[in-house]
């Protein structure tokens, strides 16, 4: 069976331990996990480090420059971006494995010159209580990460 290994995209993220927790998360599924520049801080902060234990040898991290560049890094995968606009619940969504999931940064989310960038169908949203602006970043990347690779019957997993 032909897959692509699953990939994360953390777009501008700003708080250290939140991208050190998804190193870790991604070291321990194989997805890959993408920053788009400008960071909230540099690779090297201790923070970071600490959070992310010491998984960074294990997981997958690429930087991007920028919303185009990894647009042309991703031109034939499917990005799915999961934000507090999306229409459909992001359980209800069908993954696929050549899928990327989408998150915005922690204090502005997700631009919309990104979410114009993509269909309406391929934005989905976690629920929450209502009047609630947001859940941690780490905590939405965990969830809505382990549901699309339990769809996919955790490839590669145990």
């Amino acid at each position: 069976m032909r897959h692509h290994i699953l990939a994360i995209i953390l777009f501008q993220p700003e708080i250290p331990p939140n991208t050190g927790n998804i190193i870790r998360l991604c070291a321990n599924t194989g997805y890959e996990l993408h920053l788009v520049k400008p960071l909230g801080f540099p690779l090297e902060d201790t923070r970071l480090k600490r959070a992310g234990l010491d998984y960074h040898e294990y997981a997958n991290l690429v930087v991007h420059d920028s919303w185009e560049a990894i647009k042309c890094y991703f031109q034939k995968r499917r990005i799915i971006a999961i934000e507090t606009c999306g229409a459909s619940c992001y359980s209800k969504f069908k993954y696929s494995y050549d899928d990327v999931l989408l998150f915005g940064s922690e204090t502005k989310g997700l631009p919309d010159f990104v979410l114009n960038d993509l269909t309406k169908e391929n934005i989905v949203r976690l629920p929450m209580l209502p009047k609630q602006r947001s859940l941690n970043l780490s905590n939405s990347v965990a969830i809505v990460a382990y549901e699309a690779w339990r769809q996919l019957n955790f490839i590669g997993g145990i």
